[in-house]
This record gives C-alpha cells, structure tokens and sequence, in this order.
C-alpha cells in the first residue's frame, strides 16, 4: 500500500440515480488514480446516495491534484453532488473543549500521543482552571474563558476569533459543561462532536448516575454526537453501551460512565477525521 502521504479521500453524496460510481471511477482511472478503497451506501428513505473513495496517483505519474479537483466538476455538476477531496498527509485541525472532568480530555490526548488519532490539537479551550495544567504539560496552548450569564455572548465571539485564527476544523466538546447558544450551534454546524451519557432525556441535570441508581437502571450508555440547537439531540455518530445490575454503587456507575464515554467519544473524533462521517438529515452515515 502506498504511504499515507500518498493518499486522497474523496466524499460525496448526491440524490441517488444510476451512473455516479461508473462516473467517478471513470474519472479517477483516466487520471491516473488507483482506487485502494471504495465504500458507498443508498439511503432509500432520504433518497441520498453517498460515497467514500481512497486512491492515489499511480507509481510514475506526477499527479496533479489542482487540475484533478477542478476537472472533477464535470462530474458533480451532471449529479448534483456535494463533495469533497481530503489530502491524508494534512490532518485536522483538531481544538478540544473542557472543563472540570478529565477523562475524555486525558483519553483523547493520549490516543493522539500514540497515533491512534491523526489531527493536530489547536488549542484546549475551558471555562474552568482545573485542568490547564494537562495542556501545559503537552506543550498545547490553553486559553482560559470564563463564562457567566453576562459574558456568554461575548465569551462566544472570542472562541469562533480562535477558531478561525487557528484555521481550526473540528471542535469536540470533551465534557464541555456549558450550553452553546443557538447562534454557535449554527456556526459550528457539522464540525463540533459532543460527548454525553445515554440517560438523557431520562435523567438530567446533576449527578445522573446518581439518579440512575435510585431507579436501578441496567443499561450504561454514552453518545457521541454532532452539535445543534436541539439539546443533546444533533445527528449520532457513535454510541457505546455497559449492563450493570443491582450490585452496582453510585460510584460504579460513575466509573463505568466515565469508560462508555472516553470509548464512544474516541471512536465519534476517529471517524470524523478519517473523513467516513456524512450528516444525512437527522441521522450520519458511516463508511467504512
């Protein structure tokens, strides 16, 4: 297999109709390219197709990326299509969202120390002091912004200055504990992962794996989704899920909470920055 280095993902989706996969292989072989991996899925209820290809240049040809994007538009055009070519030698630009719990923040740091995840970490972002001194210690700029009721617009306005000083392409709240306003929501719509426990609407505000044991729930959960207006409730991109029983203690149920989460959240960020996620409707797709 070619290296990383080599390699481009392409990422399309359109109405569905015959011809797009003969069209795009067509393309991409009378240019030179080999398919190395080519996933596609037909969502007959939403009528969208989608579609996920690797490839690269053959061994001996100087490619030309510029002119092979351009040229593509001859294709998309005819199928109406949504798309987008990734170069996998340039990872996200990736600023993470905390603010007192560790966990998912310790996890993704250490996945990304052992290559697990490919992106490059802009900044770490809280509202809280308590854990800069984790970004301190891996060489990542940590930017305090306190919020209050008061100050939540303007604290917002600082954090898009970031993200676009930064050229940042994904913000992941890792157990970010406060609401995004509406116009956020709007602003990060499709870049921005969430991490939350799978009681909800069940169980919400404080200590939900508290309230959880007092009901004797036998199932722990967490989702991994993109963020929106609605609560909690944006399209799911990854889910995990624990039995317990009635042996469990409060502080059991926290813990294992705590594993569901840093699991669903890694496996939610992996996939986006390998480019396998697309937003259908209210749902995702995942190529793999």
């Amino acid at each position: 297999m070619a290296p990383v280095s080599t390699q481009h993902i392409l990422k399309i989706s359109c109405p569905a109709t015959s011809g797009i996969v003969a069209a795009v292989t067509t393309y991409l072989a009378d240019h030179e390219c080999y398919i190395s991996e080519l996933a596609q899925f037909d969502d007959e209820f939403t009528g969208r197709f989608f579609l996920r290809a690797v490839f690269r240049f053959n061994n001996g040809c100087v490619g030309d990326t510029g002119a092979l994007r351009q040229g593509f538009e001859d294709v998309a055009v005819p199928f109406d299509m949504d798309w987008k070519l990734f170069e996998a030698s340039q990872p996200p630009r990736v600023l993470l969202m905390v603010s007192k719990f560790d966990h998912c923040l310790t996890d993704l740091l250490y996945r990304h120390q052992k290559g697990e995840l490919d992106m490059d970490i802009t900044a770490i972002v809280s509202n809280h002091l308590d854990l800069r001194h984790m970004a301190e210690r891996q060489g990542i700029r940590f930017v305090y912004l306190p919020v209050t009721k008061e100050t939540k617009a303007e604290q917002e306005i600082a954090l898009m200055k970031i993200v676009d000083e930064t050229k940042t392409d994904l913000v992941v709240l890792a157990r970010y504990m406060q609401i995004l306003s509406d116009n956020l929501c709007k602003q990060l719509a499709g870049r921005a992962i969430n991490i939350h426990h799978s009681f909800l609407p069940g169980f919400k505000g404080a200590k939900p794996y508290h309230q959880a044991y007092a009901r004797g729930v036998k199932l722990i959960g967490a989702t991994a989704h993109y963020v929106t207006s609605d609560l909690d409730e944006g399209p799911i991109i990854e889910q995990e899920v624990q039995r317990v029983d009635h042996a469990y203690l409060p502080e059991d149920l926290v813990a294992i909470g705590r594993d569901t989460e840093t699991v669903a959240l890694s496996k939610a960020l992996k996939y986006h920055l390998e480019h396998r996620v697309f937003i259908n409707c209210d749902k995702t797709v995942i190529l793999p």
